[in-house]
């Protein structure tokens, strides 16, 4: 009997953030049209990003203001100008952006103002009904009630946290849960702002993400598992979540000391009401995936251990390291998601401390789990990560955005773990990015996965993100024309070499 031969894809893992252009941040317009095409003509089928969710402390895509809304940083400006919403003068740029890193606090406020001025000339009376007749910013109304679930709560919450000065929402003076508060015109006019911003951001992102499907690239997003405490969705749906009579968090999400911490991660997200979260027929999480769903083709699940147990921390504590794993309805939770969706088309980040429930639920949920090829040196042959150990329904990365850089992490490491490296890949550690890039296209897993960073052979420098490290993450951009045709040429070879584009031909 033949042998079923599993098939193979290859895709590339970089956010919108770290895309080029001319104002401090990449964005949904042309670079990122471009990295689309670069991966058609690379051989490769996904592109993997992180969540898109408007970002607050920290600068953090993790850690948003909501599990629903979209960034209005990625906003692409230049596209609001061919709308006739922004002039060139508007986009004069004074402010000397780096096309290195994003250096946050400008590039907010920069886009802000810019975003106010399109805003107030779309708002004006005369305007709205012409630019209702624009195909490409047309149905503006439409949008609105279609996404009021959520929209509705994000926008006030948006407005009456800027109302606050920025304050955390359990400091307002003013807001949902202030009974002799009611919005004035200027206020209306506000949360009329927000919800045009998501509306843009929506046309844009779904414009990029339908080419993309059509030139064969499929996106993979990123769900965290957790809400940050100053979100939206916490404001707005306390009762979902473990919080005292005041609002304040009792306990909050992390883990506990592993790879990337001796004292573990304190990440300080609310945790979950699950026994209120159940009794509601898990409503929220159906809306909530339906949405993620619906913008993207594939869901990564951070942190999926979170559903079967979460490593609870007292709100008092300031590392993680004194805490306990706290039970969750996972199981139940996927059996709602299961009748209600049918298949489910999701990748689990299963890695740290993984119990044999973990791996039960994920194997009976059938989705694919994680493997780290960085992890895989340095200890025995039947370490997890060498790829000699994988089965098909995994995800291979070379590193994931929490890791050094390929090239960093090798040089960082120790002369014995060196020769490992060197020993199993056949290679001299010379061009290391590129022989970590192989050894995963080569592995059997059925879905291959690079950071861009280790396709451009970058050091630490190009570094993503630092776990526990507060502030100087989230920032590195890659300048344009860097990716050429000979890198798009020599990532094609590999991936048809190792049976990873044959299939995708149309």
């Amino acid at each position: 009997m033949k042998n079923k031969i599993i098939k193979r894809f290859a895709g590339v893992l970089v956010h919108p953030t770290s895309m080029p252009g001319k104002y401090g941040i990449g964005s949904l317009g042309k670079s990122a049209f471009d990295f689309v095409d670069f991966l058609q003509s690379a051989g490769q089928s996904f592109w993997q990003v992180m969540p898109l969710g408007p970002t607050g402390y920290g600068d953090s895509p993790y850690a948003g203001f909501s599990a629903f809304a979209g960034n209005t940083n990625l906003i692409c400006l230049d596209e609001l100008k061919s709308y006739g919403l922004l002039t060139e003068k508007d986009l004069f740029n004074k402010s000397g952006f780096s096309d290195e890193i994003v250096d946050y606090g400008p590039v907010i406020k920069f886009h802000n103002k810019m975003l106010v001025k399109a805003f107030n000339k779309f708002n004006k009376p005369k305007s709205k009904k012409l630019f209702d007749q624009k195909s490409e910013i047309s149905g503006f109304q439409k949008f609105k009630n279609q996404q009021k679930d959520w929209l509705d709560d994000y926008a006030e919450f948006m407005a009456y946290k800027n109302k606050n000065n920025g304050e955390i929402w359990n400091a307002w003076s003013c807001g949902k849960n202030n009974l002799k508060f009611i919005p004035d015109d200027k206020d209306k006019t506000k949360i009329e702002f927000h919800k045009f911003a998501q509306f843009i951001f929506f046309h844009q992102w779904f414009k990029l993400k339908n080419y993309a499907n059509k030139h064969g690239i499929k996106i993979i997003g990123d769900m965290p598992i957790f809400v940050a405490y100053d979100s939206a969705d916490v404001w707005a749906n306390p009762e979902k979540f473990l919080l005292d009579n005041e609002g304040q968090m009792t306990h909050v999400a992390g883990v506990p000391p592993d790879y990337f911490s001796e004292t573990g991660q304190l990440w300080g997200n609310p945790l979950y009401n699950w026994k209120t979260c159940e009794k509601s027929g898990f409503k929220w999480w159906i809306k909530r995936f339906e949405w993620l769903m619906d913008t993207v083709d594939v869901v990564r699940i951070d942190h999926f251990r979170g559903f079967c147990a979460c490593w609870s921390v007292p709100a008092e504590n300031k590392t993680a390291e004194k805490g306990e794993w706290v039970r969750v309805p996972g199981d139940s939770l996927f059996n709602s998601l299961n009748s209600y969706f049918g298949k489910l088309p999701f990748l689990a980040e299963d890695l740290g401390e993984i119990t044999n429930d973990v791996v039960e639920l994920r194997e009976k949920l059938g989705f694919p789990g994680m493997k780290i090829l960085q992890f895989a040196f340095g200890g025995k042959a039947d370490n997890i990560f060498l790829p000699h150990n994988y089965d098909s329904n995994s995800v291979v990365y070379t590193g994931s955005h929490d890791n050094d850089t390929s090239k960093g992490w090798y040089n960082q490491l120790d002369e014995n773990t060196k020769n490992h490296v060197r020993k199993y890949l056949k290679c001299s550690g010379n061009d290391i990015a590129w022989d970590m890039i192989r050894g995963t296209l080569a592995s059997v897993s059925k879905l291959s996965i690079i950071p861009l960073q280790d396709i451009l052979s970058l050091g630490s420098k190009a570094r993503m993100n630092f776990p526990g490290k507060a502030s100087g993450n989230w920032q590195w951009r890659f300048k344009e024309k860097v990716l050429d045709e000979f890198l798009a040429v020599r990532l094609k070879d590999l991936t048809e070499l190792y049976g990873r584009r044959e299939h995708t031909e149309k």
